[in-house]
């Protein structure tokens, strides 16, 4: 049975009753939001200590994010997460787009079959809090401590001491990192004296959660300018437990508190479902949004993630799902810095990796929200224009913009990749997350990503070709290097005379793993540790291998 996380009161421990602080520095992470719980878990998962710190000591009180992308999940799986959020979720894949009392057209997020995740899941923010929690509780490498609040920071050369207040009083916490994940108005920066910067939309939202049993199907529907609530804009998805959230664009003038009042809200959904629908009201809030960052998410021994370095509209659920992306990207170079087995400057890749993300959300959510508010009758006339012709015209569908749905970002210019020497077709270039495919393992079904993920891994695509010994003893030494590379070898579904000894095997049991890789046979991709291709090759070299991972983790001869 799930537990009430909305009523959960999360245990604070008395100082006196905890190791005590001074005998080292600590790996801090502050804020418990689905971010820091991430960021915390993947850490521990890798073998590092982490104490978090957060001032609350409850979980989200509403709804708030509700959408998780299937990247997220693919995150969360490797974490060992994923599967309980799925099963609670309601997954979805379709979206459809009405204009006035018509519907314009559907689009379908995954419209190929072969993914174990959804395109989106929607759930309540307490529930992924929730689940995240109640799996770090089971994690002895993970001190979380609630009702612990930063009232100040410095920073040396060797670490960053915290100024902590409790019940108990106040007390110094030192830390050789700290990864301040604690909100859009993150206290981390603002004791540093940092900002987010970026434009304040004016425009109110509405969001109303609503408890009702109706036949609506799973699935995001998105209206422009409908008869129940006319020149304005309303969106409405099913989560669990019967709960639906609708949201109702305001106008600038609206009164925040006016409008979430009963007396307000309960007629406008009225508008939306009859006059005799039954509901009753579970969340409401009203609110402003921006698109803003902060200049850079490093600053020195300080790293910065989810809103706390960056917000957007909640239009295309690009917050949480990026600040998860965020988690995802710095856990594994924030561990070989402290193993000692990279340099410090991996970190400043984590910057430039999740700025270059952050701006490509940006510039989608503010797009969005300039076809879902236009700002003068010109673009308003524009846009109606576009709906019309949507209807009909597969052209102008792609110009209609009720949210450009979360999406992870490929980081084609990272200077970790290792750049293509060789011609490859599709999707997964040096920089892209790997996709998802369905595979068998000794004769048990499976998917690829279950495989990979935590350490740098080698997929050698042998086809029905018996794979060459030499290959298979360097896929060996690879395995004993300073930063281990793993490997997998994927073979063709009926070449099982060709499955070599001492790798690890997979049937490419449908050649979706094939396809989607562009592979031959001889073929081979190196993927880091967050699952992103960082080289590939039509033909396995290990030099070449070894050369990557040094590129990929700062620790190339000619860096120094």
């Amino acid at each position: 049975m799930t537990a009430d996380f909305r009523r959960l009161e999360l245990p604070y421990v008395p100082s006196d009753t905890r190791s005590c602080d001074s005998a080292g520095s600590q790996r801090v992470v502050v804020g418990a939001g689905p971010v820091g719980l991430t960021v915390a878990i993947d850490l521990v998962t890798q073998g590092v200590d982490v104490v978090l710190l957060d001032e609350d000591h409850r979980l989200s009180s509403g709804s708030r994010a509700i959408c998780f992308a299937k990247r997220t999940l693919e995150i969360w799986d490797r974490l060992g997460c994923g599967a309980r959020m799925v099963e609670k979720g309601v997954s979805w894949n379709v979206g459809k787009v009405f204009f006035g009392d018509e519907q314009i057209y559907a689009f379908d997020l995954l419209p190929d079959s072969g993914h174990l995740r959804p395109a989106f899941i929607n759930l309540q923010q307490y529930f992924c809090e929730g689940f995240l929690y109640e799996h770090g509780t089971a994690l002895a490498r993970l001190e979380m401590r609630w009702r612990n609040k930063i009232i100040g920071i410095a920073q040396s050369d060797d670490g960053v001491t915290l100024s902590v207040d409790t019940p108990d009083g106040p007390y110094s916490l030192h830390a050789e990192y700290v990864v301040a994940c604690d909100g859009s108005r993150s206290s981390i920066r603002r004791h540093m004296g940092l900002e987010s910067k970026g434009t304040l939309f004016r425009d109110r939202f509405l969001i109303a959660d609503i408890r009702m049993k109706a036949e609506f199907p799973a699935e995001r529907w998105f209206w422009f300018d409908p008869p129940f609530h006319r020149n304005q804009s309303v969106l409405l998805h099913m989560q669990p437990d019967n709960v639906w959230r609708v949201d109702f664009q305001l106008g600038w003038d609206a009164d925040p508190e006016v409008e979430k009042t009963p007396e307000k809200v309960i007629p406008r959904i009225r508008e939306l479902l009859g006059p005799d629908a039954e509901f009753s009201l579970d969340w409401v809030s009203v609110y402003t949004f921006a698109c803003q960052r902060m200049e850079k998410f490093r600053h020195g021994r300080v790293i910065f993630a989810g809103d706390a370095a960056h917000g957007v509209s909640p239009f295309g659920a690009r917050g949480a799902n990026s600040g998860v992306q965020d988690a995802d990207n710095l856990a594994w170079k924030l561990r070989l810095v402290l193993e000692g087995r990279a340099p410090e400057r991996l970190l400043d890749t984590y910057g430039a990796e999740r700025e270059f993300a952050a701006d490509e959300n940006i510039l989608n959510s503010t797009r969005s929200t300039d076809f879902i508010t236009p700002k003068s009758k010109a673009s308003r006339i524009f846009r109606d224009a576009v709906l019309r012709l949507a209807k009909d015209h597969p052209f102008a569908r792609r110009l209609v913009n009720s949210g450009r749905l979360s999406v992870p970002a490929i980081l084609r210019e990272s200077v970790l990749n290792t750049t293509d020497v060789d011609k490859f077709e599709g999707g997964m270039v040096p920089g892209a997350p790997a996709m998802d495919a369905p595979i068998r393992t000794n004769g048990r079904p499976g998917w690829l990503l279950s495989m990979t993920g935590g350490e740098f891994m080698v997929i050698v695509f042998a086809g029905r070709s018996p794979l060459d010994r030499l290959v298979v003893e360097s896929l060996e030494s690879l395995r004993t290097d300073c930063i281990p590379v793993l490997s997998i070898v994927v073979i063709a579904a009926d070449a099982h005379e060709s499955r070599p000894r001492g790798v690890e095997c997979v049937e490419d049991c449908e050649g979706l793993v094939a396809r989607r890789f562009d592979a031959q046979p001889g073929t081979c991709y190196l993927l880091r540790p967050d699952q992103h291709v960082c080289g590939r090759w039509r033909q396995f070299d290990a030099d070449l291998i070894r050369a990557a991972v040094a590129r990929a983790t700062c620790n190339e001869p000619s860096q120094g």
